[in-house]
């Protein structure tokens, strides 16, 4: 068998490529039908996630584990997979005030790749070897290997040259028995069917892909300490739009009036988290950032801190403030 007959034999088991010959009349289909028909597809999607969202947090707890060790978490993939990696590892920084190498998202064929196709690219394990060697990986590091095929030889390189490190890897793809969920620790497969256009993994399989990079990076923050109930306290300020936020973030932790908010912000240049812990722990901002350092960022365990200290400073039986941090923002109201 040629090179090209297996490569073909292999394609046609996956769900993912199914051909679907009920819509094989759909481009003789009214625009309006042809919507809802995909908007119908779409809607598939988040049941699919739904359905591996037991190995989807187990996969999180262990990643927020190392990464809470000062361990980084990388994405790997090639063509839309691989884009939806670089996607999330570029957000994380704003969202979460993480340095870009915390979170680092690698494209099969580099940068260039994000934008126009690098033919073979996704092909090589080796290159998805040299790429991890350039990081460094180690292991307290966690790589995801994404595929909607889940038989990417990029993709797996990825992941098999991450174990070896000792690395934490998760293998994310649409169909089941996948190679790549196989040589991973963690093995996520949301099986989404087949596509509307055959083939066609950016649809179905990209919004899936999407979904389970947003559960796993925001909640792994969310366990790093990087959010306040469901708030952004460690989100980066860097236009007028996103201090504007910060502000307002700052007023819903607290409920404190302007006046105070522009103090608490003035006084910790700017730090939401060391804003918010001033204003709700009535410490200064050395003090706020001593606190939040010593509870490595948490800001409830640095607020029970500054509470417990002015409890019991003002002789306050022990233990007092334990419930507050939960309440505090409710103090004005």
């Amino acid at each position: 068998m040629t090179a090209y007959a297996e490569l073909r034999a292999q394609l046609e088991t996956l769900t993912t490529e199914a051909f679907r010959p009920e819509l094989a009349e759909i481009d003789r289909l009214p625009t309006l039908d042809i919507a809802r028909t995909m908007n119908a597809e779409d809607a598939t999607v988040p049941a699919a996630v739904a359905a591996r969202l037991p190995q989807i947090a187990a996969a999180i707890d262990a990643i927020a584990e190392r990464m809470a060790r000062g361990g980084r978490l990388v994405y790997a993939g090639a063509g839309t997979a691989g884009r939806m990696g670089v996607l999330d590892a570029s957000e994380c920084p704003p969202t979460f005030n993480t340095d870009p190498a915390d979170v680092v998202g690698l494209i099969a064929g580099g940068p260039s790749a994000m934008v126009k196709a690098v033919e073979g690219a996704e092909d090589s394990k080796e290159l998805a070897a040299e790429d991890l060697a350039a990081l460094h990986i180690g292991p307290d590091d966690t790589v995801i290997g994404i595929s909607a095929s889940g038989r990417t030889p990029y993709a797996i390189g990825a992941v098999e040259s991450a174990r070896a490190r000792g690395a934490l890897t998760v293998g994310l793809s649409c169909n089941a028995g996948s190679a790549l969920a196989a040589a991973a620790d963690h093995g996520i497969e949301v099986v989404v069917g087949p596509e509307l256009l055959t083939g066609s993994t950016r649809l179905k399989a990209g919004t899936a892909q999407k979904l389970v990079l947003n559960l796993i990076s925001t909640i792994t923050m969310i366990r790093l300490g990087k959010t306040y109930g469901n708030l952004m306290v460690d989100m980066r300020s860097s236009n007028e739009k996103l201090r504007a936020r910060a502000r307002r973030i700052v007023a819903l932790a607290t409920g404190a009036p302007d006046e105070e908010i522009e103090a608490a912000l003035t006084a910790t240049g700017g730090e939401v988290k060391d804003a918010i812990l001033v204003v709700l722990g009535e410490v200064d901002g050395p003090a706020a950032a001593e606190l939040l350092a010593a509870s490595g960022g948490h800001l409830r365990a640095a607020l029970a801190q500054a509470l417990a200290q002015a409890g019991a400073s003002a002789g306050a039986p022990a233990g007092a403030p334990a419930g507050a941090p939960a309440d505090a923002h409710t103090r004005t109201r």
